[in-house]
């Protein structure tokens, strides 16, 4: 027979969504199996340096002058670079929402997760609004300004997520 406190307990309150998504198995074995949740952390890392460095080599093309960039079209390149930029950021949304699920409530009373979520959104209307004015074009200032601006709110996401862990 089921421990009457108990009984009485869980039908005097009601399990809240939070505590279901904690106690959900997949969760319960990220967080208690040793390997689980660092091998999460280096396939997030990895899906980062996926998505910076293939926009940072297109800003780097749109801001600076290199012999080795200047002979590549901006668009082109662009254009090539995009389905590793996509596969990159489909990896790092999947194991950012995971890890995010498995830490849900410390995450949303943090800080730098929060600024890195805001900073995330900024990163995206940038590249909305760079792709929405048309061709890339090395020579305007906009989009010169754009472009680094771009990798400064990388920079800045990816500083956020580090901090994470200390704040």
């Amino acid at each position: 027979m089921p421990n009457s406190t108990f009984v009485a307990t869980t039908l005097a309150s009601p399990i809240t969504p939070l505590q279901a998504l904690d106690h959900w198995a997949p969760i319960v074995w990220l967080k208690t199996n040793v390997y689980a949740y660092p091998t999460l952390e280096v396939m997030h890392i990895v899906a980062i340096a996926l998505v910076f460095g293939t926009i940072w080599i297109v800003d780097l093309r749109l801001l600076v002058r290199l012999q080795a960039l200047d002979q590549l079209d901006v668009q082109a390149l662009a254009k090539a670079l995009l389905p590793w930029t996509l596969v990159g950021f489909t990896l790092a949304v999947a194991t950012g929402l995971t890890m995010f699920v498995s830490r849900i409530g410390d995450l949303i009373n943090n800080t730098a997760f929060i600024i890195k979520i805001c900073l995330l959104f900024a990163a995206g209307t940038n590249a909305a609004i760079l792709h929405a004015r048309g061709r890339l074009d090395a020579e305007n200032l906009l989009t010169r300004m754009q472009a680094a601006l771009s990798i400064a709110i990388w920079l800045m996401v990816i500083t956020c997520g580090r901090w994470i862990a200390y704040l």
